[in-house]
Formats: structure tokens, sequence, C-alpha cells
């Protein structure tokens, strides 16, 4: 396509579609079409060899899953209307299923079944299979979708120090694999979601239309999401030295959000101690936060030891503070009940907080002074500028599409769905798992948003459709398309895959294809080369072509490309 698609607003988005690699079938779902299926087929290859060589086997389980499974873990509702659900008629009754978003249930299933001794462990399997999840709001292409495909793999352990031994080797696998694959990747500390389990890792491309943030420091490398990212303690605000000022009510009619407040009261957002009122197990807690900063509820789930924390409604927070929604203040609540500060928030001096009366705010609150938290902790999301947890340097957030995510699982899975083993000392004890995914599809998504340019896409040697392409000027020429075939069959037999673009086009036309495409190489003969015995070699990203005598041109061009296959270094000193 000469045009951008209606619809399309990414570069991988807008570039896929139009150089024929996939085709739109509805909101969240694609075919792909010959070249777009080789790209991915080349990306399942590389991931299949690296994971191989880690000892993992390949197996390949159901799309469907009863959804008793997921009852079983606690899912349906833990993933809500991502997971796609059906009722199959079966002989006058319904079963209910699901399209799997993901296979732990299901493994877990498979080797509570069949593995019973420690003898049969460790073990590692995985597959490379269609996942289906109900996405609200599909957009960006192939990067956000309802229908994707994933390589999933599960270890089962004995112990911890077997775990920990598997998470290093699938750490170090899918640095192999993004490598190979030519993306720039990051690896970063992560939560671990919906699926539960403990240490976790996201795999994240740096680029600018990621809808993932992630932290980085640019000086020791620290890098996590800014859901995980640890906060410094001593970034606290306003410092030591300022003189305390006496507390003060003010009435603040209709203003209750922190933008509202500021521009009434003329004061900066972290000046404001936002008072947060949760329901956590079942109780009503506080939690402060300073004014231009977001509460991250998985730390405070996990500082505070919460097993379900969830915002508390109007009823709630009226009954707990005297107030309407907007108005909650640490000091004089209603009810007594644990207030926890953000390290942050309990570093603001002078600070602005509702007054737990309506319409009304206090100046001047200092925490320790006017009230004082139960506990301080890190409980905000990370923001651009935060001090780096590791060597206090400066931290900045870059956005990122997620690639790959690696979690240490523990029992989650295995208790739920009884899979345990007979140990060595003849007792019963509980699998412990690890779980291992990468998006195929966003591997091309995510190399096309970081390697293309106003002509089109820029494609790697190992994930191009087609290594070469053979482009011969004159087809109704026997000399030119005879060569042409030679070349073809002669770099198919050393390994490399070439296609021969024997269109009746003119140069521009072949050229603009090629470069819209993205071949790493591009090969052309024409007329006076082949009178001068030659051929024009050009690689992709670089300016100047290369002439290459005929004689010499399959063996020349084999071992170029054989080089940047194992190397991947032209295309990384590209820039």
């Amino acid at each position: 396509m000469k045009e951008t698609p209606e619809g399309a607003e990414i570069p991988s988005h807008i570039l896929m579609l139009r150089a024929g690699l996939v085709a739109q079938v509805m909101a969240g779902a694609y075919s792909y079409l010959p070249l777009g299926q080789r790209s991915l087929q080349k990306a399942v290859q590389i991931v299949r060899e690296e994971m191989n060589k880690t000892g993992a086997a390949e197996i390949l389980m159901s799309a469907l899953c009863p959804i008793s499974l997921y009852e079983q873990t606690n899912r349906v509702n833990a993933f809500g209307d991502v997971l796609i659900k059906a009722n199959l008629p079966r002989g006058g009754k319904k079963i209910p299923v699901v399209f799997c978003p993901t296979h732990e249930e299901e493994v877990t299933d498979i080797v509570a079944r069949f593995v019973n001794s420690y003898r049969q462990l460790p073990l590692t399997l995985y597959q490379i299979q269609t996942k289906f999840r109900n996405e609200e709001r599909p957009r960006f292409g192939v990067l956000r979708t309802s229908e994707f495909i994933m390589k999933d793999a599960y270890s089962f352990h004995t112990s911890l120090e077997s775990l920990n031994q598997t998470y290093k080797k699938m750490y170090d696998a899918y640095s192999t694999i993004f490598t190979r694959c030519g993306l720039p990747f990051l690896p970063v500390e992560a939560e671990s979601g919906p699926i539960g389990g403990d240490a976790s890792h996201e795999f994240m491309i740096p680029s600018p239309n990621g809808e993932d943030k992630v932290v980085h420091c640019g000086i020791c490398g620290y890098a996590a999401n800014t859901e995980k990212a640890e906060c410094c303690t001593g970034n606290n605000g306003n410092g030591m030295n300022t003189p305390l000022k006496s507390v003060e009510e003010v009435a603040t009619p209709e203003a209750h959000t922190v933008e509202q407040v500021c521009k009434f009261l003329n004061v900066p957002p972290e000046q404001l101690i936002k008072t947060l009122i949760y329901v956590a197990d079942g109780k009503p807690v506080a939690i402060l936060i300073r004014g231009d900063h977001e509460a991250n509820e998985n730390k405070i789930k996990r500082h505070l030891k919460f097993g379900k924390l969830e915002l508390a409604d109007a009823a709630v927070i009226e009954k707990v503070t005297g107030a309407p929604v907007g108005f909650a203040g640490p000091v004089h609540l209603k009810e007594t009940i644990p207030v926890y500060a953000d390290y942050a928030a309990a570093g603001v001096v002078n600070g602005v907080t509702g007054a737990n009366k309506a319409e009304t705010h206090l100046l001047n609150v200092n925490p320790n002074r006017d009230f004082t938290p139960d506990a301080v902790n890190d409980f905000r999301n990370a923001v651009d500028g935060d001090a780096c947890p590791k060597c206090h340097g400066m931290m900045t957030i870059k956005p990122a599409i997620e690639v790959g995510h690696v979690f240490k699982l523990g029992t989650k899975y295995s208790d739920a769905l009884n899979a345990r083993f007979l140990d060595a000392d003849e007792t019963q004890k509980t699998v412990i798992m690890g779980c291992y995914g990468i998006g195929v599809n966003r591997i091309i998504a995510g190399l096309i948003e970081t390697s293309y340019d106003e002509a089109g896409i820029v494609f790697p040697v190992n994930l191009a459709p087609y290594e070469a392409v053979i482009c011969p000027m004159k087809i109704t020429d026997a000399k030119t398309m005879q060569l042409a075939a030679e070349l073809h069959d002669g770099l198919e037999k050393t390994g490399a895959d070439c296609i021969v673009d024997d269109r009746d086009q003119r140069p521009g036309v072949k050229f603009k294809d090629a470069d819209l495409i993205g071949f790493p190489l591009r090969i052309v003969i024409g007329e006076k080369g082949l009178a001068a015995g030659q051929v024009e070699v050009k690689w992709r990203w670089e300016k100047e072509a290369l002439q290459i005598p005929i004689a010499e041109a399959v063996q020349t061009i084999a071992s170029m490309l054989t080089e940047e296959r194992q190397t991947g270094k032209r295309f990384r000193e590209r820039q």
C-alpha cells in the first residue's frame, strides 16, 4: 500500500499493513499473510531453538479448558471480562469452558496427574500456542489483540534452589532470544500481576509508542516497571529546616480534587498530602500519598501484608472521616483507623490535607506533630527524576513494549490443583513452579517500532521474510533472468533464503517495495552491470552499494549473509 491505512496509528501497525505482512480480520484479530508468516515463523524458530537448549520439552496444550480449573485457582474473578467464556452444548447439557488466556491451570493439572516422585523433577514444559483475551480496547495492530501467539513455559521443582537455577537459565535464554531477534531490550524488575508469584522480571523494548512505563537509571543500570520500582527513602520533599507553622482551617468550596485544591489555594501539588481510604482485608485503612504522586496498591499490599485491597466506597469514607469524598485527612478522623504514610508524604512540611469536614481543608499540617503514622514505607509509583534506590543517581521513565516475562510462581497453582510429589524422605510435598512467557507476535511488531525509516521497515537478517531480494531490471532479457535464477538457486543451496522480484515494473517501484518490506540485502542485475560482469549488492540500512563479480557473487553474498545471521553486527551498528 502506498497510503497509510485507515485506523493505523503507530509505525508497526502502519508498516505491517502497508508491507503486506498482515491483514485485519476484525478489531483485535489479524491474519498473517505470506511475508508476515515467514517472519513470524523465524521468530518462532529462534524461540524454539533457545528453549530446547535449556532442556525444556515442547508440548501443545488445548486452547479450550474447563472453567472448573480456573475456579479452583480463583482466577475467573481475577481475569474478569478479559476471560473469554463459552457454554458448549453437548448431549443436552451445557459444558462451561474458557478460551485459555494462559495455561498455568492446564499444565499444572497435567503434572499433577503424571508426576508423583522427586525423581521426575525438575521438569520444564513449554509450548507455542494461540491465546485468547477479551481485549476491550484493541489497538496498535498486533500489539494489543484478543488473539495472539505466545510461547509459555512452566517449570516444576522440588526446591527453591532448583527453581532459582531454572529461572536464571530462562532469563539468560530470553536475553539470547531477543539479541538474536535484533531487539533493543531492557530486562526490568516487575510485579507478578494476576498470575501471582514472587520474583518477576519483564523484558521490555523501549519505544515511544509503548503502553508500559519503565524506570531506568543510566548510571548503574537499575531498571523496573513503575509498579515495582523502589522509591528512595530520602526523596521526601521540602527538607527539615523550614519553620513549622500553626494548623489553619480554610474553606475550599467545590474543591475536592488535587488540581482543584491546588488552584484554589495557590499551592503546588507536592505540598498536598492525599488521604486515600481503602478497605484492606475487610477493614478500613488510610494511606497517605503526596499530591503529585500515585498510590501503588501492589506495594501497599506487599509491605503491609494485605491479602485484599480496594478503594472504599463513598459510604465507608463518610463513616470513617465524617466528610464526603475529597475532604479526608489524617488529623481528627471520625473513627480510629490505621494510618500509613508514603516516605514522600511523611516528609511534607506545612502540608495541605482534607479537614474531615465538607468543603474544608487544613493548612500547615505536619506529620509527627499533628498526627503520627502507624508506619512509613514506599507506597507510591516511581516518577521521572526520582533518585535511584541503588546508586542515588537520577532515574528516567521511558515508555516501553513488554515482549517477555519470567515469574517465580511458588506453590500458588500446585496447591490449588494438588500437584504433589513423594520426596526422598517418603513425605508428600507440593511442587514449586516457575512461569516464563514471550509474546511472539510482539517480537515482530516491537522490532518494527524500533527499526524503520521513511522508506519502510528495516529488518535484521534473522527476522526478515527473506534475507535477500534479487531485482532483475529487465525481465524480458533471457540472460538477466537466467542469472537471477542461478543466483537464487545458488544462494538457496548455501542456506540463505531469497526471493526474485520478477514483476514487470520500473526499477524505482521495485526498490521502493523492497525498502518498504525491509529485505536486508538487495541484489540488482542491471544491463550495465551484466555487461561488466558484475551485480550490485546493497544492505537495506547502508547508503553505498557494492559491485561484486558475477563469478564470485553466490559465495561472497552467502558469506555476507552467514556472518550477519550469526553476529547481527551490521544491523546493530547501522546507526
